[in-house]
């Protein structure tokens, strides 16, 4: 072999020698998953049936009505369903997946009683 290619070919198998030995420590060195972020945790909360208490309704239902033209309303209604189902879903509209007593209670006339 040439000196030229006896130094190629040790390159080769340095590099291959390296790429081997980082992904073995890829693949043993595992981080612990990320924590949660806190707000998004105090998010959620309330936000699946009879996770909350009576007095929590208000402020609840004070963000969910918040960006509605029809506040008292939709105050009178969602502490209504709150004091019933003891959950409000995340967010000013929809989300109703996450209550399902908040999303099955109905009128008389088959329509959705919670806002």
């Amino acid at each position: 072999m040439e000196r030229r290619q006896y130094t190629l070919m040790l390159c080769l198998v340095t590099m291959m020698l390296i790429l081997l030995i980082e992904v073995q420590a890829a693949k043993t060195t595992t981080e612990p998953p990320a924590a949660e972020p806190q707000s998004a945790t105090f998010h959620m909360y309330g936000a699946t049936q009879g996770s909350l208490q009576p007095q929590e309704c208000a402020p609840r239902c004070t963000a969910r009505c918040s960006a509605t033209a029809y506040k008292k309303p939709c105050m009178f209604f969602c502490q209504k369903c709150c004091a019933k189902c003891l959950c409000v879903p995340p967010g000013t509209y929809g989300n109703k997946q996450f209550c399902p007593c908040y999303n099955n209670w109905k009128t008389k006339r088959g329509g959705p009683k919670c806002p």
